[in-house]
């Protein structure tokens, strides 16, 4: 279903436009405009007869982002199923690295950020953002072998997971256990419908199933999970047949507008006047857990990994597993949100938390950016003695 002439399909643009919208975003919260557009963003808009008021700045972030979880857990479920992680053999190795990728950084984060106002922001650098993963790789991967595709798809996958677990058990307070039993019961009937799409008339259906899939995200929203869970167990509930189609219909729509809009919202920060020594442990916690942690972690978990789970030495070599991980500290999506949720009870922080998060996102995306792009000349070079 790919389509080579819509760049918002391709792997590349969709990951710069998501830095552009979140540069330009970062620009204008520190400009005279500054005021004019958070006003916007603090706007409430209520839904009448349901107790829904969300300001714009949470219907992005709750609502639309919805959305990209629906869409990330069908591909979830598609590599859990038929792709890269369907057997215990494939998933084991990138697990092991995966969990790496999760542990160092938080070990780093809580050495710099370990005080009670900052601890709880250990989550945040776990995160791997796939889409902006992938299209480094795209960018500067040519060359390299598909193990080492496979094995970082595998790993972003895995950190998904790990981050949407992380958000619903986390972050979820005074729970309505009543309202979460409906919206399950809400997501298997939309499962259900799922499956009649490919025998029964596909538009009523379709309406239907968006109808529900409103119901059971309002349902999770008031139920204290927060609310793009629900767009990740109904994405887990479609069945795979029409989930493919369902995600190439709302691929340009989530890379081109709502992940777009979301890293505006969530980069619209004031950038602090202070001195770097003025500024929270949390910053730096997290500036130096992505791109630092997860190399380490990816690189050394990973090299254990192989060597334990092959028979003649690791799969992939070193220099593979460390530009891996440097992609591995390209947070970004998740970690904004993460940032969020973890401090926002506390705007100093978590401003300073997003900051950490750009900064760390952005040096990954350097990093990474470099080791690749050395790492498949070193293929090239070796394809083309092979070939002479």
């Amino acid at each position: 279903m790919a389509d080579s002439r819509n760049p918002l399909r391709s792997a590349q643009f969709p990951a710069i436009l998501l830095l552009v919208a979140a540069g330009i975003g970062l620009l204008l919260a520190n400009t005279p405009a500054h005021d004019a557009i958070a006003g916007v963003l603090d706007l409430h808009i209520p839904v009448p007869g349901t107790g829904l008021d969300l300001s714009v700045e949470h219907w992005i972030s709750d609502g639309l982002l919805a959305i990209f979880f629906f869409v990330v857990a069908m591909e979830l479920q598609f590599e859990l199923t038929s792709g890269e992680l369907n057997s215990w053999r494939k998933a084991i190795q990138p697990a092991i690295a995966a969990a790496g990728g999760v542990i160092v950084p938080i070990v780093i984060y809580l050495v710099i950020a370990g005080a009670p106002r900052t601890a709880s922001g250990w989550p945040i650098p776990t995160a791997t953002d796939i889409a902006f993963a992938l299209g480094v790789l795209a960018v500067f991967g040519r060359g390299l072998p598909s193990t080492v595709r496979v094995f970082l798809l595998a790993l972003a996958i895995l950190d998904d997971i790990i981050g949407i677990v992380f958000i619903a058990v986390l972050f979820a307070h005074d729970l309505n256990w009543l309202l979460l039993l409906l919206a399950l019961v809400g997501v298997v009937v939309f499962g259900l419908l799922s499956r009649q799409l490919e025998e029964r008339n596909r538009f009523v259906i379709g309406a239907a199933m968006v109808v529900i899939g409103i119901v059971v995200w309002a349902l999770v929203a008031a139920s204290g999970v927060h609310a793009t869970i629900a767009g990740v167990l109904l994405g887990l509930a479609v069945a795979q047949a029409p989930s493919m189609r369902i995600r190439y219909a709302l691929e340009t729509w989530v890379n081109g507008g709502i992940l777009p809009v979301f890293a505006f919202t969530a980069a619209f920060v004031v950038i602090p006047a202070v001195s770097p020594s003025e500024l929270s442990p949390a910053f730096f916690g997290i500036a130096l857990a992505l791109p630092i942690g997860k190399i380490i972690g990816i690189g050394l978990f990973g090299w254990l990994a192989m060597r334990i789970g092959s028979q003649g030495g690791p799969a992939l070599k070193l220099a593979d597993l460390l530009a891996a991980g440097t992609l591995g500290g390209i947070g970004f999506t998740v970690s904004l949100l993460l940032a969020n949720l973890a401090f926002a009870d506390d705007a100093e922080i978590r401003d300073q938390a997003i900051l950490g998060v750009l900064v760390g996102s952005l040096a990954a995306l350097v990093l990474s950016g470099i080791i690749v792009s050395l790492r498949a000349a070193h293929y090239r070079r070796l394809d083309s003695a092979a070939t002479s």
